[in-house]
């Protein structure tokens, strides 16, 4: 017979709490006021499972890419400037901005749309790429395959923070990149197709420290529709983030 005492039922109460709240979806999704929206995951925080845990989409999305959100809007409060033109034309022309908002817009600017990105290329099946997407491959990388093993590898050179990218121009000509931290594509005027994160944020709690077992896992939640719909925007001179 099992037994239970104040001490034990108090400990139990107290750690289904915090799991209730851990474990609560959109918990931490709040962004402050300001020009800069943190839009919702496109799709539950489970949809990834078992690739990549509930737990860590919740807290990627909800915590720290609302961090790059809140500190855009802070920044805006003082500097309009961040505010009078959408976050794409900020990235692409960050040199011409004011020196003190720089890094800002760098790291947060950087972090947010990087992320709004993330989102959207996944919660998908995974599998052989489709569409114009899979010819487009095929003629910059060789085969699927290629393509995997090369964005792999550069994604696991990246030292401590970053991503890898798949860039894409008009002409519809794809191209392998990685940055630190949250820098991307956009400060050199190139459109961003998709992309991985490999901060470890993005993966700790389910692979610790294996970054290439979540680069390998990663492929099984493409969004392949979603990508398509982003190689036809960029052919049209119409993708931004």
């Amino acid at each position: 017979m099992i037994q239970f005492n104040r001490r034990t039922l108090l400990t139990g109460a107290a750690a289904a709490g915090v799991y209730a709240i851990v474990r609560k979806p959109y918990a931490f999704a709040q962004a402050a006021e300001g020009p800069f929206k943190l839009d919702p995951l496109p799709y539950e925080p489970g949809k990834n499972e078992p690739h990549i845990d509930a737990m860590t989409m919740e807290i990627h999305h909800g915590r720290h890419h609302a961090a790059y959100v809140n500190n855009l809007n802070a920044a805006a409060k003082n500097n309009a400037v961040l505010g009078e033109k959408p976050l794409h034309e900020l990235l692409a022309n960050i040199a011409n901005l004011p020196e003190g908002v720089r890094a800002v817009v760098r790291n947060s600017g950087g972090g947010h749309a990087n992320h709004t990105m993330f989102w959207q290329v996944m919660g998908g099946a995974g599998g052989e790429p489709t569409g114009e997407v899979a010819e487009a491959i095929k003629a910059s990388f060789g085969d699927f395959a290629k393509l995997q093993e090369q964005f792999n590898a550069a994604g696991g050179r990246v030292f401590g923070s970053g991503w890898v990218f798949v860039t894409v121009d008009k002409a519809g000509k794809l191209a392998l990149v990685t940055k630190p931290n949250q820098d991307t594509p956009i400060f050199d005027q190139r459109m961003v197709l998709f992309g991985n994160d490999v901060w470890e944020h993005a993966y700790y709690l389910k692979y610790q420290n294996r970054r290439a077992d979540y680069l390998k896992a990663w492929w099984n939640v493409v969004n392949w529709d979603e990508i398509n719909k982003r190689f036809a925007a960029a052919k049209e001179g119409k993708l931004t983030i």
